[in-house]
């Protein structure tokens, strides 16, 4: 994978997940707009240390690992202020990262494997239940789900995009989550994402 531009952020975003993202700082419109105009993708990493927004002499410090996010949708509802949706395609961990004279992060990554499709096994199906549960709900109240990382197609009978969505929903820290992010058997990431759910009692 060649060099890649981050967009360092105070949260974690997973494949398939949705993110909605405001974009007024120059570092970031020049390359949103760059990955509009050639289809490119961009690194989200978490922010582990430091502001969203650049402040002088501040340190940033980023986590090791991310998704990429590709562009789905974009306004320009004011000058100097886009409005884009993006999706997380692949995982990647950071091999060495760089910050450029005007603030952007370029990093070089290893790309990590996609989950194989599997489905939900029985003994997990609880936790699919509850994610559908809530889904509907939200249509009831018809909440918007855009800004809740829940968009369709949903698969629920998906072992790893069940997983993904609740490890982006559940208050975890972010250590928690990188480690979610970073396990390979996706059967496994759901599991632990089960036990999160019945200690707080989310699970019927």
């Amino acid at each position: 994978m060649p060099s890649i531009p981050l967009f360092p952020l105070k949260t974690i975003l997973f494949p398939d997940g949705h993110l909605p993202l405001q974009v007024f700082e120059v570092r970031y419109l020049d390359l949103v707009k760059r990955c509009i105009a050639k289809g490119e993708e961009f690194g989200v990493v978490s922010l582990l240390d430091g502001s969203e927004v650049r402040v002088p002499d501040q340190h940033e410090t980023l986590s090791g690992c991310g998704t990429m996010a590709r562009i789905l949708d974009w306004s320009a509802p004011l000058p100097g202020l886009l409005q884009i949706s993006c999706i997380g395609t692949t995982r990647f961990q950071i091999k060495s990262a760089e910050q450029l004279k005007h603030g952007l992060w370029m990093a070089e990554v290893d790309e990590v494997a996609e989950d194989m499709v599997v489905p939900i096994p029985s003994e997990q199906q609880d936790v699919a239940n509850a994610l559908g549960a809530l889904i509907r709900s939200l249509q009831k109240k018809q909440i918007s789900t855009a800004n809740m990382s829940l968009a369709p197609p949903y698969r629920l009978d998906e072992a790893g995009w069940v997983a993904n969505r609740w490890c982006e929903l559940l208050r975890l820290d972010m250590e928690e989550k990188q480690r979610l992010l970073l396990q390979e058997n996706p059967v496994l990431r759901l599991e632990l994402v089960q036990d999160v759910l019945s200690e707080n009692g989310l699970l019927d």
